[in-house]
């Protein structure tokens, strides 16, 4: 049984860093280089992320420069950027790449606060299916006889608590990524 409790919370802690992950996409008003992390370059035929064929500096609250390690392929970049879903258009001076994060409006930080919620509640759905899932591990093995009643008991007691905890860090998270958003 301990095999699967724990199991189940590292089920639960890939689905936080998933989070962790995704929150750190989102655009805040000010330049971070994470929102280039999903965003791909044809390189010589080959998608390859940003951060490895250039270095990538705040220099100012809301710019990123973006400056090529092989000056050929600033053109790859700039159009990867265009196509992705960043939303901001890279100002090409011929040797770097500068990326201006507008600031936000009222309304789209609203809108963003509710993206963020949207996410956060699916990850609490994904925590409650391990949930779900690892409770009836554990009823399957109470029917074969390698749990008694008392163990699946306990075990979902633990189960349980361990949800608990992983809904509260997702409800901390949601907090302060919504405070970031709202007071920028």
């Amino acid at each position: 049984m301990k095999e699967v409790l724990q199991k189940n919370d590292e089920r639960m802690q890939r689905r936080i860093d998933h989070l962790v992950d995704e929150f750190k996409g989102i655009r805040a008003g000010r330049a971070n280089p994470a929102v280039l992390d999903k965003v791909s370059v044809d390189y010589y035929g080959v998608p390859t992320p940003i951060n490895q064929l250039s270095s990538i500096q705040v220099t100012e609250a809301r710019t990123l420069v973006i400056q090529p390690y092989d000056a050929s392929s600033l053109r790859s970049i700039e159009k990867a950027i265009q196509m992705s879903d960043v939303g901001i258009n890279p100002q090409n001076d011929g040797k770097v790449l500068r990326l201006i994060f507008p600031p936000l409006t009222e309304d789209k930080r609203k809108e963003i606060a509710k993206d963020i919620a949207h996410i956060a509640e699916d990850c609490k759905v994904q925590i409650r299916n391990v949930r779900r899932d690892t409770i009836e591990k554990l009823k399957k093995m109470k029917k074969s006889g390698e749990l008694t009643e008392d163990d699946l008991d306990e075990g979902e007691k633990k189960i349980q608590k361990s949800t608990d905890k992983f809904i509260k860090k997702i409800d901390e998270l949601t907090a302060a990524k919504k405070k970031e958003i709202m007071e920028i």
